[in-house]
């Protein structure tokens, strides 16, 4: 058994992940949330999870550094400021960094680098998703690793090969581009499709989340597999030995 403490119990993911723990064989460490210190749950546990929100992410590495555990870390929204700091905590302690801990979206991802990496740029692709009504950033984080894993297997940068946003006369389609939609509404817990066009021919890879819960699953796979692991930055394909 684990002890495993949760940063952002209160969130939405938050109370997903106490109630898979709940239901896991690992033993909860317990929760902090907005304004707490991380420093006292990283010390009564062996990992920790973050699902909180980017201004958080410093104290929470400092957390797990100062306790010397790993930390999984689901936090969207992340800026190349925050990765600089994640990559610093990797020399440190275990880190796992992720947009989706879902296992079916990491297989996904897995099949789009493969894909990606097989087709040439004439096939264009399109990666669309859709989240609930509350939901504060997009593209989705899951939507990025889609698109990352797409870029690399294309071996191109994705930041200087994605098209966003697209309204009123934008022009042909740039070859080799990586398109992104990002649709708001209800309670939709997550779905994502990447599509590969090409000459009367369409490949079209989807998930569909029904529940919270698979990245809760997910989240806890992932400290658990950490924990006793050296330092560095880890990968949920890791985690499923791809």
């Amino acid at each position: 058994m684990a002890r495993i403490g949760i940063i952002g119990s209160s969130g939405r993911m938050g109370h997903a992940l106490m109630q898979a723990l709940d239901e896991s064989r690992h033993d909860p460490a317990g929760g902090t949330d907005r304004g707490e210190d991380p420093a006292a749950l990283a010390d009564r546990s062996d990992a920790l999870v973050d699902f909180s929100a980017p201004q958080a992410l410093e104290a929470n590495l400092h957390a797990a550094i100062g306790a010397g555990i790993p930390i999984v870390i689901g936090t969207t929204g992340l800026e190349e400021s925050h990765h600089a700091a994640i990559d610093r905590a990797a020399q440190a302690v275990p880190v796992l960094q992720t947009g989706n801990t879902s296992l079916g979206v990491t297989l996904l991802a897995h099949l789009v680098y493969e894909a990606a990496s097989r087709l040439g740029p004439d096939w264009d692709i399109e990666i669309v998703e859709m989240h609930h009504r509350m939901k504060v950033d997009a593209p989705s984080g899951t939507a990025l690793l889609l698109g990352h894993a797409a870029a690399k297997g294309r071996g191109i940068d994705l930041d200087a090969n994605s098209e966003r946003g697209r309204d009123g006369h934008t022009g042909t389609r740039a070859e080799g581009a990586i398109g992104f939609a990002a649709l708001r509404g209800g309670t939709v817990a997550g779905e994502h499709a990447v599509i590969l066009a090409g000459e009367r021919e369409r490949i079209t890879l989807t998930h569909s989340a029904e529940d919270r819960a698979i990245f809760a699953h997910g989240a806890l796979k992932a400290a658990e597999w950490l924990i006793g692991k050296s330092a560095g930055r880890y990968t949920m394909q890791q985690v499923l030995g791809l």
